[in-house]
């Protein structure tokens, strides 16, 4: 069945480049994920937070790495993104990404989390801006979203810093491992000022 509106983005659109290396500010930056960076991922993911809020874990080595690997697939098939937010010394404190993209409706969904020594510094709000300035400018994208579960404030106010706007309140809508969580939609659109 044709559509009757041309597709926002053409395929390939982002395939087309290397996954860019972004500056966030003085000290810290996003580059793609290294095979060398699973030991970083699976000690994050050892976490309490990190498995609450994104309610996975990673068992061992072979499941960090191929964390890690599967980036630069989903790059190029045009799904997902995913940045390690690096230190000065270029060790990953965390992670952001775009996951869910529509090229057809240049959208995304956005994710992130930081290790516990890197939280409380305006780290992950810093990275939120600078991701969403690329994907604005760069990658062309309209739409940038991201939900977390209301019981999550710190995520909230990530969000709500880095200019994401409450939509709403999606009502029961992910399971963790306490249950059933409401969730709170963030969106900016690139004509946002």
């Amino acid at each position: 069945m044709p559509l009757l509106v041309a597709p926002a983005l053409s395929a390939g659109s982002l395939a087309a480049h290397e996954q860019p290396h972004l500056p966030v500010r003085p000290g810290l930056a996003l580059r793609p994920w290294r095979d060398d960076d699973a030991p970083a991922v699976r000690a994050a993911f050892d976490c309490p937070a990190i498995q609450r809020w994104h309610v996975r874990r990673l068992d061992g080595g072979d499941e960090a790495l191929a964390w890690t690997a599967q980036w630069a697939r989903r790059w190029h098939d045009e799904t997902a993104a995913s940045w390690a937010v690096v230190d000065a010394d270029d060790r990953p404190v965390g992670q952001i990404g775009l996951r869910g993209v529509l090229m057809s409706e240049a959208s995304a969904q956005l994710s992130y989390w930081l290790v516990p020594v890197a939280r409380g510094r305006g780290i992950a709000t810093d990275a939120l801006g600078a991701l969403t300035r690329w994907s604005f400018t760069r990658a062309g994208l309209h739409r940038l979203a991201l939900e977390h579960s209301t019981a999550n404030a710190a995520s909230c106010r990530v969000a709500t810093r880095a200019g994401f706007a409450v939509e709403g309140v999606l009502r029961g809508s992910v399971r963790h491992a306490d249950g059933w969580h409401d969730m709170h939609l963030h969106a900016r659109l690139r004509t946002d000022a």
